[in-house]
């Protein structure tokens, strides 16, 4: 999803983890879902990419 998101606005993962305050490859491994993440954080990057509700529902979901 997120991965999906960051493409959408044309964003690299290093100019999103930059915004975010994360590094690149933190973001790397939230994309795949390898790692388990703060919920700061993953308010941070569904902020930046402007991701609905409902799709963060169904990733939860997941």
């Amino acid at each position: 999803m997120i991965k999906k998101y960051r493409l959408k606005h044309h964003l690299s993962q290093e100019e999103l983890a930059e915004k975010v305050g994360i590094s690149w490859r933190q973001l790397q491994r939230l994309e795949k879902n390898e790692e388990n993440t703060r919920i700061s954080t993953f308010k941070k990057v569904v902020k930046a990419l402007s991701i609905p509700d409902e799709e963060i529902l169904k990733f939860i979901k997941k």
